[in-house]
């Protein structure tokens, strides 16, 4: 049996963390067991799904490199396609057809007020609400009568209403649900579009689906889908496996008020896709050794060999932001001088720092600055802030080092000396100016901090930043006397 499962999302938000996790479970199990993944847009919510969103969704997947086999935006999108459901009219009328010829579905009639006024009563007596099903039982003339005035209608599934509906989820374990405790739910709205439970049923079957993963938030539509299965007599039923939530650390369902959601916000933040590869595969399962770092090499192929749906936890999962923070740290530290340069360019890029012209020596330069703060740096975004100062003509300032260096007594003459010191240089290494510093406290009988801190505030405008003597070199014997002589001509900041 080929492996066939589907990621099939609905383009009416951003890609979320969790449906990123449901995509990449689903694409770690196709290439765990050489099969196909496939996408499937479920855009039947007319109201909400927009190409905005659709387009969100797509950028978000090639950006995790979550690559489908099937579906839109390929040249060769596949032979079950449409992989829209909005394009699939025909294919939903002909099998509803097929449920009404065999009276297990059929129209309903009730309005919004009827059905709210089941709903209120149901909740007087402290029972579910749900569909009584009185339009189930209407005479086939009435039935016939109310279609042809065009009277607005939607039509339902006439479901068993004995027995249970019982399943072996891969994830969950056995889960049984009682027949009378459902009801006949909505098959095609009175729009003409089928519903996500009829329509994902349907395609399911057609796409040959062997395998349905997805959230536990899903649980209570698969007795629903299995109803369906069984009406049409089919015997080619997916396995099931309901994947955990992802709550935030309060324990509460993971939401905007826990910070970032969406693949998107994550991308703008600087981290990289492997580390949100690699964070989102661990938050529900876990290999035997409770592995943490996977080697992205050859598009994550240690993960994919070594990924089980029955090692997905049950509980729900918790997104810890430090934890992701940490590991997008190492894998930057684990970036060569070009990467992690290509990486942090479009940040240095929106800070205006650099542009698409910027020529070579600048691009070697910019390689060289952002490997100086690389051990410091823990998601791209941070790049521009830190290294600002070493691509800028003018250097800016910080008020609090000024008062706290640059106005402590005696720090301009430091400076000055130093300049004469710096200036008599033929060779400006990172060697050369620390013994020149290093020898200049000693002779005048200062700390070397004392010296090192006026040389680091005059050259970058703060107090903290790379090392000082590999910042100096980078920046050239020019640049630093230009800069601390600018420094000087300031010298009203304080009395020597």
């Amino acid at each position: 049996m080929t492996i066939r499962v589907r990621f099939a999302p609905s383009p009416t938000g951003f890609l979320h963390v969790g449906g990123a996790r449901t995509a990449l479970y689903n694409w770690l199990y196709a290439r765990h067991n050489k099969g196909t993944f496939i996408l499937r847009i479920e855009d039947t919510d007319e109201a909400r799904s927009t190409d905005e969103s659709l387009s969100a969704i797509l950028s978000g997947l090639r950006w995790l490199g979550l690559t489908w086999d099937e579906g839109p935006g390929l040249q060769n999108e596949g032979a079950f396609g449409p992989y829209f459901q909005m394009a699939r009219p025909d294919v939903y009328r002909k099998h509803l057809d097929v449920l009404l010829a065999q009276e297990k579905a059929y129209p309903c009639f009730c309005t919004k007020d009827d059905l709210e006024q089941m709903r209120n009563r149901a909740l007087l007596s402290k029972r579910a609400p749900k569909y009584d099903g009185r339009c189930r039982d209407l005479p086939k003339a009435e039935r016939e009568r109310r279609l042809c005035a065009g009277e607005p209608h939607v039509f339902r599934f006439a479901r068993p209403s004995e027995g249970a509906i019982q399943f072996n989820d891969i994830v969950k374990g056995l889960v049984s649900f009682e027949s009378e405790l459902l009801d006949d739910f909505v098959l095609v709205k009175s729009s003409g579009v089928p519903t996500f439970m009829f329509a994902g049923a349907v395609d399911d079957h057609l796409m040959k689906i062997t395998h349905v993963i997805r959230g536990d938030d899903h649980l209570s539509n698969t007795p629903r889908q299995i109803q369906l299965f069984e009406a049409f007599g089919w015997k080619d039923m997916p396995a099931y496996a309901h994947i955990s939530m992802i709550h935030g650390p309060d324990g509460a369902r993971l939401s905007k008020r826990h910070g970032a959601t969406s693949i998107e916000e994550f991308q703008k933040a600087g981290y990289l896709p492997e580390v949100m590869l690699n964070y989102l595969a661990l938050l529900g399962w876990s290999t035997s050794d409770s592995q943490q770092l996977f080697s992205p090499k050859e598009n994550f192929k240690e993960m994919a060999e070594k990924f089980e749906l029955e090692r997905c936890q049950r509980s729900p999962a918790v997104f810890d932001t430090e934890k992701l923070k940490w590991m997008n740290g190492v894998y930057i530290r684990q970036l060569t001088k070009d990467e992690l340069r290509d990486r942090a360019w479009p940040y240095l890029k929106e800070a205006g720092l650099v542009t698409d012209s910027t020529d070579e020596p600048t691009k070697t330069f910019v390689r060289e600055a952002l490997a100086l703060e690389q051990e410091k740096l823990v998601v791209l975004s941070e790049a521009p802030h830190l290294i600002d100062f070493l691509l800028v003509k003018e250097v800016v300032f910080d008020p609090e080092s000024v008062e706290k260096v640059l106005k402590k007594e005696g720090a301009l003459a430091v400076l000055e000396g130093i300049l004469l010191e710096f200036e008599k240089l033929d060779v400006f290494t990172t060697q050369n100016t620390e013994a020149v510093c290093r020898s200049f406290a000693e002779a005048k009988g200062l700390k070397a901090g004392q010296v090192f801190h006026p040389v680091r505030v005059a050259v970058s405008g703060r107090t903290k930043g790379p090392s000082l003597f590999h910042m100096l070199e980078l920046l050239g014997k020019t640049t630093v006397v230009d800069r601390i002589k600018k420094t000087l001509d300031g010298a009203h900041l304080s009395a020597r």
